[in-house]
C-alpha cells in the first residue's frame, strides 16, 4: 500500500469519526474501521475512567476470546472492570505506546486468547492523557511493520474522537437531566378525566429542547391543560422553559382567567430580555360541565376526537408567541366537551419536520387519533407518536379523555360580613346547608373548622371574606377566602396558658387534609373532612343564600 493510499484511508476514518457524536457512535465506527484497516479478527474499544476500563464496543460480540475479567463483569451493555485485573494492560497504558506481539508468542497470558497469531494493545492518547485503549487480535500473523504503522497513526485520531464524544455525552446528560427535572414527574389524578403526557427528545444535536406540558388542578373542579415550546434546542431553552412553566402554573393557581395568565407570562418573558420566544396553548376545563376556554399564543390548535370517531382541528384566533410584544392580547375561545371526547395538545415536532409538511403531519395525527381506541388513553397517546424514527425536533404531547364526573359536587357560598356576630352567622349558614344536603355526621367538626377559619380571616385580614362549602361524594370541603396573600403558619410552640394561636392546629386536627392556595391577589384556606359513606339521595332544595358557584 502506498503512502498516498494509506493517507486517504486514514482521512476517511477521521471523517467518519468526526460525524460520530456519542461515545457509542465513536466505538462502533472505530471498531469497524480499525478492524478493516488492520485486517484483524477481533477488536475491542474501551474508554478509561479513573482506574477502570469501560468497554464501549467489540467485534465479534462473542465473549469467548476476550479476557476472563471482561466476561465475568459483562453487563447488559458493556463491561466495567478495574485496570488492575489485567496487569499487562495496565503496564501498556502506563507506557502510553503501542505494544504489538505479531506472532502470538510472548504475549501476556491474560491477552493470548484475543489473538493466537498476534495481539496488540493500542493506547489512545488525547490532550496529554490516555482516553482509552484498543485491543486487537489476529488468527493469522499480521505484517508487523504495517500493523504497527496503522496502530500508531490511528491512535491519536480515535483518542481525540473519543474525548470529544465523552464531552458531548456529558453535556447531553446534563441537559437532559435539566429538562427532565423541569417537566412534571407525574400527572395529577383527575375526577372525570384521564390525562396522559409524552415527551420525546430530538435525535440530533444535544437532544434537548424547550417543549413542555403541564396539568394544573384548579378550584371548583377546574383543571388547566398547558403545552408549549420555547425557541431553541439547548440547555438555555430548557432553562427558560422551566421558568415559563413555573410562572404559568403560579398565575393559574392565583385564579387568573386564561387570557390573563398568558398575558402575565408574556410580559415576564419580554422583561427577561432573553431574545427567545415561546408558543403556548392553554385550556381551562370545567370538569363538571365540560365547558372550556382555549387561549393560544402562536401555538398549534388542539385536536379533538368526538365520541362518534370524527376528528377536528380547533381553529380559533390566537395571539402572537410569548416574548414578542409586551402588550399583546390573547383572545379566548369557548369549547364544549361531552363525555367520550379526547383532547390532544401537541408541539410542532410531532406534526412537522424537514421532510413532513405541517398540513400532512396534522392529517396523519388526526387519522391516528380517529383510529385509536379512546377507552385506552395510554395507547392512544402512543399511537399519536407513531414510530420512534429520527427526529430533528423534540416532541411533547398532552392528551386528555373527558369522561364527565360521576359524582358532581354540590356547592354553597356566603359572604361573611364584618359584624360582631359574623362567626355565628357563618355557623348558622353551615348548619342549614349541611341539613339541606342530608349531612348528619361530622357536623360539629365542620362547624368548628368554619369558626376557626372565619375568625382567622376576620382578625388577621382586611377586605371581603367569603365562606364556600362543597360536598363531593363523601368529602366535605370548607374554604374561606380573604384578600390577604399571607399564608397561615402553624405555631412552632405554644404556651398552654395562651388564649389564641390554636386555630390552624385545630383545623389540622379536625380535617383529613387542609391547605392554602393563592386566589385573585388573596388566598383561600381550606379543610376537607371525610364523611361516612352514604346512599346518594335526591338533591334537596337549597337554603336561602346558597349559590352554585362556577369559575366561568
Amino acid at each position: 500500500m502506498t503512502s498516498t493510499e494509506q493517507t486517504d484511508r486514514l482521512q476517511r476514518l477521521a471523517a467518519m469519526l468526526a460525524n460520530a457524536t456519542s461515545v457509542r457512535d465513536v466505538g462502533r465506527v472505530a471498531v469497524a474501521g480499525l478492524r478493516e484497516l488492520l485486517g484483524a479478527d477481533r477488536l475491542a474499544l474501551a474508554k478509561l475512567e479513573a482506574e477502570r476500563l469501560v468497554v464501549i464496543d467489540l467485534d465479534p460480540p462473542d465473549l469467548t476470546h476476550w479476557p476472563g475479567p471482561w466476561r465475568s463483569a459483562w453487563q447488559a451493555d458493556w463491561a466495567d472492570v478495574p485496570i488492575a485485573s489485567l496487569p499487562e494492560l495496565r503496564a501498556a497504558l502506563r507506557e502510553g505506546r503501542v505494544r504489538l506481539w505479531p506472532d502470538g508468542t510472548g504475549s501476556p497470558p491474560g491477552l493470548t486468547a484475543i489473538g493466537p497469531a498476534g495481539v496488540a494493545v493500542q493506547p489512545l492518547p488525547a490532550e496529554g492523557r490516555t482516553a482509552g485503549v484498543c485491543l486487537v487480535g489476529w488468527d493469522r500473523p499480521p505484517v508487523p511493520d504495517q500493523a504497527l504503522s496503522w496502530l500508531t497513526e490511528t491512535a491519536p485520531v480515535v483518542g481525540r474522537a473519543l474525548t470529544r464524544a465523552h464531552a458531548f455525552d456529558a453535556r447531553h446528560e446534563l441537559a437532559t437531566m435539566l429538562q427532565r427535572s423541569l417537566l412534571p414527574r407525574t400527572l395529577p389524578t383527575l375526577s372525570g378525566a384521564t390525562a396522559v403526557a409524552r415527551y420525546l427528545p430530538a435525535t440530533v444535536g444535544l437532544e434537548v429542547g424547550g417543549d413542555w406540558y403541564d396539568v394544573i388542578p384548579l378550584p371548583d373542579s377546574h383543571v388547566a391543560l398547558v403545552i408549549g415550546d420555547v425557541q431553541g434546542h439547548n440547555a438555555g431553552a430548557a432553562t427558560i422553559m422551566g421558568q415559563i412553566r413555573t410562572a404559568i402554573r403560579a398565575y393559574a393557581v392565583e385564579g387568573h382567567p386564561p387570557d390573563v395568565v398568558l398575558s402575565h407570562a408574556n410580559r415576564l418573558l419580554v422583561g427577561m430580555e432573553t431574545g427567545l420566544f415561546a408558543t403556548c396553548a392553554y385550556v381551562d376545563l370545567d370538569m363538571e360541565e365540560g365547558g372550556a376556554w382555549l387561549v393560544r399564543a402562536g401555538h398549534l390548535p388542539p385536536l379533538l376526537r368526538h365520541p362518534d370517531g370524527s376528528t377536528e382541528e380547533v381553529a380559533t384566533d390566537g395571539g402572537p408567541p410569548l416574548g414578542v410584544l409586551e402588550d399583546a392580547e390573547f383572545p379566548m375561545a369557548a369549547l364544549g366537551l361531552v363525555p367520550g371526547t379526547v383532547l390532544a395538545l401537541v408541539t410542532d415536532g410531532l406534526v412537522e419536520s424537514s421532510k413532513l409538511p405541517l398540513e400532512e403531519g396534522v392529517r396523519r395525527a388526526r387519522e391516528a387519533l380517529a383510529a385509536a381506541d379512546p377507552a385506552d388513553a395510554v395507547r392512544t397517546a402512543d399511537a399519536l407518536l407513531g414510530g420512534a424514527g429520527p427526529r430533528d425536533d423534540d416532541v411533547a404531547l398532552l392528551l386528555l379523555r373527558y369522561d364527565g364526573m360521576k359524582v358532581r359536587p354540590i356547592r354553597a357560598s356566603s359572604t361573611v360580613w364584618r359584624l360582631p356576630d359574623a362567626v355565628m352567622h357563618a355557623r348558622r349558614f353551615t348548619t342549614r346547608t349541611l341539613r339541606s344536603w342530608g349531612v348528619e355526621d361530622e357536623v360539629d367538626s365542620a362547624l368548628l373548622v368554619v369558626s376557626e377559619l372565619v375568625t382567622n380571616a376576620l382578625v388577621h385580614t382586611q377586605g371581603p371574606v367569603r365562606l364556600d362549602l362543597a360536598l363531593t361524594g363523601d368529602r366535605l370541603r370548607v374554604a374561606v377566602s380573604d384578600s390577604s396573600p399571607r399564608t397561615p403558619v402553624k405555631p412552632a410552640s405554644l404556651d398552654w396558658e395562651a388564649t389564641g394561636g390554636r386555630g390552624i392546629l385545630l383545623v389540622e386536627a379536625l380535617s383529613d387534609a387542609w391547605g392554602s392556595v393563592p386566589l385573585s391577589g388573596g388566598k383561600q384556606v381550606w379543610g376537607e373532612i371525610a364523611l361516612p359513606a352514604r346512599e346518594p339521595a335526591a338533591e334537596a332544595a337549597e337554603p336561602a343564600g346558597v349559590t352554585r358557584t362556577g369559575r366561568r
